[in-house]
């Protein structure tokens, strides 16, 4: 009876434990969102106080000089445009780029992959002159569509992979069956791929949205008024004179809150495509 207890008493102080870990790691990954939002929600003056202020007047402020300086939701506007758009066009060249690789497999298709996602380790900057070139040439700067076709080139690395992985957990049987049954290729994708490894593609779209939704280096270089996401918006506030914490603040939670409310209803999707395949 002593062993069981001392047995159950280590079970029951190992569970505390981890749970003890699990909500110091959360707290400290929400901690920056949280210290923004109370910031967004200071004057300036108790932005900048050494040491900071936990206990203050909370004042709107800020968020009222940010719609009266910026036209916020023309902004949000090309953010879902720009993020949705490039996410729809990369999910559609991403399956049927996977289902080829996954069901079609050559001595070449490994090595595909491995390119393309090398592709990933190449620094944005490196190819900045030739692509600002190639937009101005094509006249796609300062557009949505310019953004959404550049958006979804630098994804597909990420989706072929995500795509190709869930795709490959699939039998092999269930196709061969369906082709039996007189299903072609379109077929095979909408009626077998799909329900089955929707969890996966679920989580395969949730990335390619916050990819695209949080991208700042290309949407500063190439937009200037026109098609400027919101991380445009957030960079419009660090001025020659300095930085406005409390402003800056405000508008970076304008910023965070629509794809942090996505991800946060999508967690159960995310999840499930994430540990796809993982348990047989």
């Amino acid at each position: 009876m002593n062993q069981e207890y001392r047995y159950h008493l280590i079970r029951v102080s190992q569970f505390w434990i981890r749970t003890a870990m699990s909500w110091f790691v959360a707290l400290l990954i929400f901690f920056p969102i949280a210290w923004m939002l109370l910031t967004s929600f200071k004057s300036e003056i108790e932005a900048f106080s050494t040491p900071p202020s936990i206990f203050f007047k909370p004042t709107l402020e800020n968020y009222i000089l940010v719609d009266e300086r910026s036209d916020y939701f023309k902004f949000a506007l090309n953010s879902v445009i720009v993020s949705f758009g490039s996410t729809l066009l990369g999910m559609l060249l991403a399956v049927l780029a996977a289902y080829s690789m996954a069901f079609f497999e050559t001595k070449r298709t490994q090595a595909t992959l491995l390119w393309m996602l090398s592709t990933k380790m190449l620094p944005p900057v490196g190819v900045l002159v030739p692509i600002y070139l190639l937009f101005r040439d094509f006249g796609l700067l300062d557009t949505r569509t310019g953004l959404v076709i550049l958006y979804t080139l630098m994804n597909m690395p990420i989706m072929v992979w995500m795509v190709y992985t869930y795709f490959k957990e699939v039998p092999t049987e269930i196709l061969e069956a369906a082709r039996l049954d007189g299903a072609y290729a379109v077929k095979e994708i909408i009626y077998i791929l799909l329900p089955i490894c929707k969890g996966g593609l679920a989580a395969t779209v949730l990335l390619s949205l916050i990819l695209s939704w949080n991208e700042a280096f290309w949407s500063l270089n190439l937009t200037t008024a026109k098609a400027a996401p919101l991380t445009a918006l957030i960079a419009s506030y660090s001025s020659p004179e300095g930085l406005f914490w409390a402003k800056l603040s405000a508008v970076s939670t304008l910023a965070c809150a629509p794809i942090l409310v996505f991800g946060w209803i999508s967690q159960k999707q995310l999840v499930r495509g994430l540990s796809f395949g993982a348990v047989k």
